[in-house]
């Protein structure tokens, strides 16, 4: 990852929809080469500041520099320096591979040897080399979404947007589609992509997360899960998930719980209550913890502390 020159610039950055504030005073900076992750939840804003910093969107109020471009005073030449792949999937179904990637080589300005040297080099990054003449639509999850990354990066941006990027795909497809985007940042060029798989961010060098339209926390992921220091978090799995929860809750030491698939995640106030301790109390009236740990903090965990937080 480069170090160097910042790739985006936000500064204030706010979108208005009538009364409704999507996006609410938004400030950051993206590194060049680095992969810069986007998380929230739904309607948090994320694919709102992307369509303003790709020129689709003109800002309310703020400013944001893309590739040294102001987004807002000329949209159209941040169009030409960026790849965008939308949340949707972006190419024609009805047309083949092939068709797709001469339709958007076309849009791009590409001909003659760079178009094919181009073509050759999304084949294969897609591994879809005998596959030219097949029907877009009829392509599996994984090969269409490789498919439309290649056809985003088509005309080499040094800056690409990825919007949801591998959602509905396989876990397979996503790890490949990842191996991708570290390739692309190894060569020096920026990704700044939204994500609702939290395991997909731990790939990211930094993550800003949105909530309700501002900033609510920004760091690497190291940073992030350190707002967990002094506040361990032990996992109990027990037979009874529910009421070994209703049961945590009740306890002074034990901040919050929340479940996290057939286990239940205790944030502790301190250290003052060990693993052993919490386990003894849960049995001493009537509910078996067969496991019970203290676990690292996963990005999870610090999603929700970060949205609850900021919620309250």
């Amino acid at each position: 990852m480069s170090t160097g020159t910042n790739a985006i610039e936000v500064r204030n950055l706010v979108r208005r929809f009538g009364g409704f504030v999507a996006v609410n005073d938004l400030t950051f900076d993206v590194r060049q080469g680095e992969i810069f992750g986007f998380l929230g939840a739904n309607g948090a804003g994320k694919s709102t500041t992307i369509r303003m910093l790709c020129g689709l969107l003109r800002p309310t109020a703020g400013t944001a520099r893309v590739g040294g471009i102001d987004v807002g005073h000329d949209p159209e030449a941040v169009k030409r320096r960026i790849g965008y792949m939308s949340q949707r999937f972006s190419l024609y179904e009805h047309l083949t591979v092939d068709q797709n990637i001469a339709f958007f080589g076309g849009i791009y300005g590409l001909t003659g040897d760079r178009l094919a040297s181009r073509r050759a080099f999304v084949l294969d990054m897609a591994d879809l080399r005998g596959r030219e003449s097949m029907k877009t639509g009829a392509l599996s999850g994984g090969w269409r979404q490789r498919l439309a990354l290649g056809c985003a990066i088509l005309h080499e941006p040094p800056i690409v947007f990825l919007d949801e990027p591998t959602g509905g795909v396989d876990p397979l497809s996503r790890r490949r589609f990842w191996r991708l985007i570290d390739e692309l940042a190894r060569t020096g060029i920026t990704v700044l992509v939204t994500t609702h798989y939290l395991d997909e961010a731990e790939h990211c060098h930094r993550i800003a997360i949105i909530q309700a339209g501002k900033l609510a926390s920004l760091g690497t992921v190291s940073e992030l899960k350190g707002i967990f220091a002094g506040r361990p978090i032990v996992e109990v799995r027990a037979g009874q998930p529910v009421e070994a929860m209703r049961l945590l809750d009740a306890m002074p030491e034990v901040e919050k719980t929340s479940i996290f698939g057939t286990a239940v995640h205790a944030v502790l106030r301190g250290d003052t209550l060990g693993p052993a301790a919490l386990a003894a109390r849960l049995a001493a009236v009537g509910v078996t913890a067969a496991e019970c740990s203290l676990i690292e903090p996963s990005l999870e965990d610090v999603f929700l502390d970060v949205v609850e937080r900021n919620a309250a």
